[in-house]
């Protein structure tokens, strides 16, 4: 089960007409690319997609699941909406009360174990041996974990005995006592996840805030899996920034240019290849196809179709897809979206990281000349 239906607020204005999951990444990729991919490298074949928040856009893109192999018989990828039922609106309060609402879909497949997933985060991940992991320790959840760069307040913070079995949690603390963190990764016995949701906690909203801390309080056994790859929560824009950048700075943590491990795979383009017209205008960037390069490009990431035309220098930028950039621009440290136009002689320097786009740029008038 992938949940893809947040707001993404903290993103705003990148998530102002998407889900956060539909958000460019990497030049080519979408966020939730990273979550259908580990599923097919898991060979995970069901899948039911939960979205509420802007959901065309994403739906569009996936389709029937062909780009990650996921459009198989007998299982394959389905959309899970808000809907009205006999009891009122099923719309979604959050992750709990998400998947309480599709039960029927877990039903419906009748498995042994339901591995739920977000899909807005950036990592590489087989989930077997979390799913061995799990088997094997009899528990009834496995929480998927890992060590967090960043600030602890934004996850559950963990702490378990010898064994992996989860001793105490704390839902973004501000005064957190461990120092592992959720992932937002669960895999329940189905019977448990069905009692857990229908039975005695009928009301809970939220795994992290309300499911955990119960079943934690009633004695079920929660196990913890480590998780040591790469992982990001790519929640606010500094977040998506600083996640995109590393891809730049140090690629080695995502490999994302190995295609012999867990590779990403993602809905491709038509575009005909990047063509860059001077000699060495380009340093240390992802260049993604259909682009056209006459200016200079240093320290940043293009996705399809951009234009960067002559006497313009782009630093340390994201550049979304259908962006042009005219004639005698400097741009640095910013995120510029889909299909906005930078005018000739515009000047749009930050000391940190800024969203850009049409409507922004009108706002701005002179003051992007200053």
């Amino acid at each position: 089960m992938v949940l893809v239906g947040g707001r993404g607020t903290r993103l705003h204005p990148i998530t102002k007409h998407m889900a956060k999951p539909a958000v460019t990444f990497g030049g080519k990729y979408r966020l939730v690319d990273f979550v259908l991919s580990n599923l097919t490298n898991s060979y995970i074949g069901t899948v039911g997609i939960i979205t509420q928040y802007e959901p065309h856009s994403l739906m569009h893109y996936i389709e029937h699941g062909a780009n990650w192999d996921l459009d198989v018989s007998g299982g394959g990828i389905q959309f899970l909406t808000p809907y009205t039922a006999y009891d009122g609106d099923k719309w979604q309060k959050g992750t709990a009360h998400a998947i309480r609402q599709h039960m029927h879909f877990i039903r419906q497949h009748d498995p042994e174990l339901v591995l739920i997933l977000s899909g807005d985060h950036v990592y590489k991940m087989d989930y077997t041996p979390l799913i061995e992991d799990h088997q094997q320790s009899g528990a009834d959840i496995t929480i998927a974990t890992f060590k967090p760069h960043d600030s602890l307040s934004r996850y559950g913070v963990l702490k378990s005995d010898e064994t992996g079995r989860l001793i105490h949690f704390q839902e973004k603390p501000d005064h957190p006592e461990g120092d592992m963190a959720s992932m937002g990764i669960y895999v329940f016995e189905r019977k448990a996840l069905e009692t857990i949701l229908t039975e005695e906690m009928p009301e809970g909203f939220d795994f992290g805030k309300d499911i955990i801390p119960k079943a934690l309080q009633e004695d079920y056994r929660i196990n913890t899996y480590r998780f040591e790859g790469y992982f990001r929560d790519v929640g606010t824009v500094q977040s998506l920034y600083e996640a995109n950048m590393e891809l730049l700075d140090r690629p080695e943590l995502l490999r994302l240019n190995d295609y012999k491990n867990l590779p990403i795979y993602t809905r491709s383009s038509d575009y005909p290849p990047h063509h860059i017209m001077l000699s060495e205008p380009v340093k240390n960037s992802l260049v993604s196809d259909g682009c056209l390069i006459q200016g200079t490009v240093r320290h940043s990431i293009l996705s399809n179709n951009v234009a960067v035309l002559e006497d313009t220098t782009i630093d340390d930028c994201l550049i979304y897809s259908g962006v042009t950039v005219n004639e005698n621009c400097q741009v640095k440290n910013a995120i510029i979206l889909e299909n906005t136009v930078i005018p000739p002689n515009t000047n749009i320097v930050f000391d940190e990281v800024k969203v850009i786009d049409n409507d922004i740029l009108w706002a701005l008038g002179d003051d992007s000349n200053e």
